[in-house]
């Protein structure tokens, strides 16, 4: 267990029940299983929360624990253990036409060089075949040369290849360029019409479809019923939530994105009845409008942008396209449309967030690991996805280590985060683990966290806090 500068744990300042507790999921991608075994152990355990709050695919799972769903993320045939994860955040299919068009334009280049490689094999054949007395006149050389005078000749290769190439690529980056301006909604796209129609080459929309698909079979039960839309599925959820905010289970939720336009943060929060006001908190004017053009209140008129929450923190900055939010007539931004997307260092801000709402204590959870000194480095990643990965849970590490620095003095901030975790952001078919030189599926990346909420936090903290309890009431 680790602890924020701001905050020691010792017998006066350490975890207690009767406080109002928060719960911080974030990472990216493939992390969320890493969610899942936390939520796991601390339900087990009986570990009250009060608030769930998560960036990235941290807000997937502070949405299903916020309604108490989170077995949906671990069980046998939940989020995290169906076979649809595989193709989470996988490669869009007009990068995989083109990735598929280079290989077979290299391969038709490297017919002639193939060609010539055979007359290598060849002649040493044929040359033994003419000392042992076997084979023609002309023997296998001779007409290995009338093939190839065929093949290089001025109806041949010389012909034919430059035409299928040409015919290839040509076919790919028009599948792309129709792709791209097809798939192309939301904001007006500045710069030539390649770049405009070149697609972001990962797409989260399996995952987001993916996230609602799992919930509406935790909402309906046993019932056959047809899934609704996102939005509408949304809008229930946030109902279902509001209603039941106090009964044992349902928890309020924060969710922190970022708007590219506004270059801001956007928070998302469903708080009861007697925080809501906690959300637009600033004495001015001035400050109160800066509030409503950041907070967006899932409990009123604004629970129509839950999807949209969903899906901003499930777009990665660069690897995908950001997701556009379309703001109500009435509301600050009076209906324009932002592009919004996760964003690492956004941590900080939801601590901040979760201070002002009254939290006294928090569980900060992340798979990203630390580096704990010299000699632990690892091979670096050569595979796109992996090098992006590599970036993200750097700046995932950085992200948590200044909002331990930064938080409020008055918050107990407890953090659960792995020491050698190999599963990387988009190793949803698993990870290569070098110390033990061997694949680690991806379902133990939730033992993992289950075991490591355990050792770091659930132990150590909660175990000692009820010794000093009882302690107490001893004496």
């Amino acid at each position: 267990m680790t602890a924020s500068p701001n905050a020691t744990v010792d017998a006066g300042d350490s975890y207690s029940p009767q406080l109002r507790t928060a719960l911080i999921l974030s990472g990216v991608g493939a992390e969320g299983a890493y969610h899942a075994g936390v939520l796991r152990a601390l339900q087990e355990a009986g570990v009250k929360i009060d608030v769930v709050a998560g960036r990235g695919i941290g807000a997937v799972g502070a949405l299903f624990a916020a309604i108490d769903g989170a077995p949906s993320l671990w069980n046998d045939r939940g989020f995290w253990r169906s076979d649809g994860v595989r193709s989470l955040y996988d490669w869009r299919p007009a990068v995989r036409l083109a990735g598929a068009a280079a290989l077979v334009s290299i391969a038709i280049v490297a017919i002639p060089l193939l060609a010539m490689a055979v007359g290598a094999v060849v002649f040493p054949i044929d040359f033994v075949a003419r000392m042992i007395g076997i084979g023609g006149a002309g023997g296998l050389v001779g007409a290995y040369v009338a093939l190839a005078q065929e093949a290089f000749g001025p109806a041949g290769f010389p012909t034919w290849l430059p035409r299928l190439v040409v015919i290839v690529l040509g076919a790919a980056a028009g599948a792309m360029l129709v792709g791209g301006l097809v798939g192309a909604t939301g904001r007006r796209r500045r710069g030539a019409i390649w770049w405009r129609a070149l697609p972001a080459p990962i797409s989260q929309a399996p995952l987001v479809a993916h996230s609602w698909r799992v919930l509406w079979d935790l909402l309906r039960g046993a019932a056959a019923l047809a899934q609704p839309g996102a939005e509408e599925l949304a809008q229930r959820y946030a109902e279902l939530l509001a209603d039941n905010l106090g009964q044992p289970g349902f928890r309020e939720l924060l969710i922190v994105a970022h708007d590219l336009d506004a270059h801001r943060d956007v928070v998302f929060a469903l708080v009861a009845e007697s925080r809501r006001r906690d959300l637009i908190r600033r004495p001015s004017s001035a400050a109160a409008e800066a509030r409503r053009a950041e907070v967006l209140d899932l409990a009123g008129a604004a629970r129509v942008h839950l999807a949209d929450a969903i899906a901003a923190s499930l777009s990665v900055p660069v690897a995908t396209d950001p997701h556009p939010l379309t703001f109500a007539p009435e509301a600050y931004w009076r209906g324009e449309t932002h592009r919004v997307c996760d964003r690492p260092g956004a941590l900080a801000r939801l601590v901040d967030e979760l201070v002002a709402l009254g939290v006294d204590q928090a569980i900060l959870v992340s798979a990203a690991p630390e580096l704990t000194g010299p000699h632990a480095l690892a091979a670096g990643r050569l595979d796109p996805r992996g090098r992006l990965g590599e970036y993200l849970q750097s700046a995932e590490s950085a992200a948590l280590r200044d909002a331990a620095r930064a938080a409020s003095p008055s918050l107990r901030l407890f953090t659960i985060r792995p020491a050698h975790n190999p599963i990387g952001p988009f190793d949803f078919g698993g990870g290569y683990d070098e110390r033990s030189d061997r694949r680690q599926p991806l379902g133990e990346s939730i033992n993992r966290g289950y075991e490591d909420a355990y050792h770091q936090f659930i132990e150590p903290v909660v175990g000692a806090s009820g010794e000093q309890v009882g302690q107490g009431a001893s004496g």
